[in-house]
Order: C-alpha cells, then sequence, then structure tokens
C-alpha cells in the first residue's frame, strides 16, 4: 500500500515559485551544504556539502584513472610573466586574477594595525592560480623531450580564484574547488580524442549516471570558448528556473600553449615538433547544479548515488525501555544495510520529535527515511518513505533491506527520467526573430531554445546584447535530424549552416 506522505513544515523556505534565486540560497544553507564566509565572495563549504563533493571526487576520480590518467599537484602562485606569455589566455582572466605584490607584513608605524612592508615588495608579482595552464606547460617543458614521453596525462585537484563581483555559493565564488586534467599528445588527432574522451566517457556518463542530470554535449562558439583553446567542447544542463548551467568543458588546446613555452619534442622521425594539449576541469559547481536540477519546497532531493546518507532511520519510543528496544532494532538493521554497501544514518537525538527529524533528513536530501516504532515492530512492518515522491510503502521487516536495495535503483532512474522529461518538454525551436525575443522576453530562463545562427561573432553579440541569451553549444549531434539542414539566422537573415543553442545563462 502506498500513500503520499505529508509532513508538515515550519522551516520557512521559499517557494520557487515565489523566487527561485531565493529558494537556492535558503536551501543551501538550511541544508547545511555550505556557509557564507568572512572573506566576501568565498563559501565554507560544510560536512554535509563537503562529503557530497568527496562523493563526486570518487566517481570522477575513479573514471580518469580507468582512461589512464593520474593525479599530481601543482603551485598555488603562477608569475606574472607566465600568464603573459599566451596573450588570449592572459586577456581572457586578467580581470579576475588576484595578485601577491608582497612577501610579508609589518607593524603599522603611523598606528595600529599590520601593512605590507615596503621591503618586502616582489621583484615580480604573483597570480593567485586562476587555472594552471601556464605554470603547467612551463614545467611540462621540462619533462618532456622525446616522443617516448607523450602520451603525458595528468589531472589535479586543487582550488581555484576568479574574482567575481556578484557571487552565489556554489555556482559562482571568488574561489571554488575543481580537478583540472593537463594533457600533452603527439599528434592533433590524439588531442582531439582526449578531449572527446573526457567530455563523452568522463564528464557526460558521470552526470547522466551519478548525477542523474541530462547533459547536452556540444561545442562552444569562439566567443564562448577557453580563452588560448583552439575550441572548447562543454556539457550543459538545465535547471528548473530554465536557466543553463555550463556544467562542464574539454578544451583542445592546440600548440598554442606548447609554443607559448617552447614545448617540443622529438617525433618517430627524429623531427622536433610542438607538442599538441588539452585541459579540462569541473567544479564545485556541479552540486548547484543538482541542486537546481532536482530539489522541491521542502529542500534538498539527492540522487542516491551521490547522497552522504542515503537512508535515515529514525527510531521511535516514548519510555526509555521502548526506546532501547527501537534503536536495537535500528542499530541492527542498518548493520545490514552497511553490509550492502548503503550510507545509513540512525538518527538517535532524544529531545526532538520525530516529526522534526523527518523535516531535518527530508531538507537535507535524504533518499529513503525507515520510520521504526514498537507497534512497527509489533506489527511485522516498517513505515518507509522515498524522498523524491513522498510515497509511504509499509514493508515486512524481511524485506526491509531488499526495498531499500530497490529504491536505490529505482529513485536514481527516476530522478533521471524527470528530469530528461522536464529538458525535453523545455526545448523549443524558432524561426524568427520575433519568436526568439518572445521566448527571452522575460527575466527568468527560456529553456534551451534552438535556432539558427549566421555564424559570426559579431550576430552572437548583437544577440546577447539584445535578448541576454547566449549560443550554449553547437551540438555534437542533432537533437532532432532537422536541426542539422541548413536555413537562415533568426536575427540577420543570412545563411545559416546549421540551428544551435541558445538560453540564458548562469
Amino acid at each position: 500500500m502506498c500513500q503520499t506522505l505529508q509532513v508538515s513544515s515550519n522551516l520557512g523556505i521559499t517557494s520557487r515559485e515565489t523566487n527561485y534565486s531565493e529558494w537556492y540560497n535558503e536551501l543551501v544553507l538550511k541544508a547545511d551544504l555550505a556557509d557564507h564566509s568572512a572573506v566576501r565572495g568565498c563559501m565554507v563549504i560544510k560536512p554535509h556539502g563537503y562529503a557530497l563533493w568527496e562523493l563526486m571526487q570518487r566517481a570522477l576520480d575513479d573514471m580518469f584513472k580507468a582512461t589512464g590518467h593520474v593525479n599530481a599537484y601543482f603551485p598555488l602562485f603562477i608569475p606574472r610573466s607566465f600568464m603573459e606569455k599566451e596573450a588570449e589566455h592572459v586577456e581572457g582572466f586578467a580581470k579576475e586574477c588576484a595578485v601577491v605584490t608582497h612577501h610579508r607584513l609589518k607593524a603599522n608605524p603611523n598606528g595600529p594595525g599590520l601593512i605590507p612592508d615596503p621591503d618586502a615588495k616582489l621583484e615580480e608579482e604573483l597570480i593567485v592560480r586562476p587555472t594552471s595552464e601556464t605554470v603547467i606547460w612551463n614545467t611540462y617543458s621540462k619533462w618532456i623531450q622525446s616522443y617516448r614521453d607523450l602520451p603525458l596525462l595528468i589531472n589535479q585537484w586543487a582550488n581555484v580564484v576568479r574574482w567575481e563581483m556578484r557571487t552565489r555559493l556554489f555556482l559562482r565564488t571568488s574561489e571554488f574547488l575543481w580537478q583540472e586534467g593537463h594533457t600533452a599528445h603527439e599528434t592533433y588527432e590524439e588531442a582531439e580524442e582526449e578531449a572527446l574522451t573526457i567530455l563523452n566517457e568522463c564528464y557526460a556518463r558521470f552526470c547522466e549516471e551519478w548525477m542523474a542530470t541530462p547533459v547536452l554535449k556540444g561545442i562552444k562558439s569562439k566567443n564562448e570558448q577557453f580563452p588560448g583553446a583552439d575550441h572548447t567542447y562543454c556539457i550543459e544542463a538545465l535547471t528548473q528556473d530554465l536557466r543553463v548551467i555550463q556544467a562542464g568543458t574539454s578544451h583542445h588546446l592546440g600548440q598554442n600553449f606548447a609554443k607559448a613555452f617552447d614545448t617540443k619534442f622529438v617525433d618517430r622521425d627524429n623531427t622536433l615538433k610542438y607538442v599538441y594539449a588539452t585541459s579540462w576541469g569541473v567544479s564545485t559547481r556541479l552540486v548547484g547544479t543538482l541542486i537546481m536540477v532536482h530539489s522541491d519546497d521542502k529542500g534538498f532531493v539527492c540522487p542516491p548515488k551521490l547522497a552522504p546518507f542515503q537512508v535515515v532511520i529514525v527510531p521511535m519510543g516514548r519510555d526509555e525501555e521502548t526506546r532501547a528496544k527501537t534503536v536495537g532494532a535500528s542499530e541492527e538493521f542498518a548493520a545490514q544495510l552497511k553490509a550492502k554497501g548503503i550510507r545509513v544514518k540512525v538518527d538517535k537525538r532524544e529531545k526532538e520529535s520525530p516529526g522534526f527529524k523527518y523535516n531535518y533528513w527530508e531538507l537535507r536530501g535524504v533518499p529513503v527515511r525507515i520510520e521504526l516504532g514498537p507497534r512497527d515492530l509489533d506489527s511485522g512492518a516498517l513505515p518507509i518513505s522515498r524522498r523524491d515522491t513522498g510515497e509511504k510503502t509499509t514493508v515486512a521487516l524481511a524485506e526491509v533491506v531488499a526495498h531499500c536495495e530497490m529504491l536505490m535503483t529505482d529513485i536514481q532512474s527516476a530522478l533521471l527520467a524527470r528530469a530528461t522529461a522536464f529538458r525535453d518538454a523545455n526545448t523549443k525551436r524558432v524561426d524568427t526573430w520575433a519568436e526568439f525575443e518572445a521566448a527571452f522576453s522575460g527575466e527568468g530562463g527560456a529553456g534551451f531554445v534552438v535556432a539558427h545562427w549566421d555564424g559570426t561573432p559579431e550576430t552572437e553579440e548583437l544577440i546577447a546584447e539584445k535578448t541576454k541569451a547566449t549560443i550554449r553549444c553547437i551540438p555534437l549531434e542533432p537533437l532532432l535530424p532537422s536541426d542539422n539542414e541548413p536555413g537562415v539566422c533568426i536575427l540577420t537573415g543570412k545563411p545559416s549552416a546549421r540551428r544551435v543553442v541558445f538560453g540564458k545563462a548562469y
């Protein structure tokens, strides 16, 4: 038997319909995922949020290693001269760089406090890592001498700093955590294969299989690609407010950084050549993506594969003897679930009511809740609730573990199916400028809008200026066969080779 779970909430989270932005901000704080810090634009990732990030790390790291990559670590500080070596790169990041100018402080001789010691001014300023291409390629130029040294497939888990004026927890902060892969190859074709392998076999697969989040895979326009890249591949996700999040990027760098840092190798014909390169990364922005794709007005909804706790058991009892009995039974079920690889928490707090605990774990996104009271034990069955739908099912004691195992798979696939159906229902095609303007007329998003574009950066910039919509990607595979047919640009009326995907982005 199933019934809709109805638990009143006094948590005061703003509804998505009332104010989506406030809903998101409040959810992140009240679900104990992160907090604001004393440093402007930076966040504190709380244990619940960091446990989620650790699970993401673990899954991605396994994927990287399965495709032949190894981890290393490179310096946080980058000499300014390194940043200047690749012109497009420095232009793309100059406005976001945090700069170290002195190496010590001293007491202020004219009053209280500390000041940078004028005698400790650095001869060359150091940039706090916004991304690591430059410092890594300076190192690779020493490591790579021959084709025998290739391919070089290295990833690092690190933090980076990009000085943001408008920040939002997880989605856009001045400092964030990420991984960045940097690889070197003999040929253009090998680098291209690497960039696409990461996009398809790691990033897109992770989003769909672990995050239960469907993504569009494509190539960025020249205006949107990574500074210094030959071309950039991306995955794009759709949020419930119909905006688009760039969830990950994989860049084919060509020989740009190899030439900037004079990274050459002797090939199989004994000829000196520049290597080809890639770089690729995803960040804690994935946590924000996960929230915005799945969560609801009751709080965080988390796919089981990434839930820090997949099952919570709430023992109940009014007296000490009864509580001891239900806690003991809860611990027994927890041990059985853990033996099946399920992450489980027994909430043994005595001062909080069952209703408080239900709301508490619902807000934090635990996929499955088991209620365990003396009457449930006497009846030989336990009420089990699923977070995604609110359904409550009464399950015989002997079947509890198997039922929870089934729910792990079912909830994971149900969330992907729901997000995919939402994405598809909010992907539209337009053929005229009037239709395009109408789609983006409001303050919010418009979903994925598939339309013709004449291929020029000038038209792309003008469309963005008029509507705030940008080209999110040129899909690697057409969403519909007709999307690859030629047409005319929605704005200029000039010939267009194929449709591209527009959206309002976070």
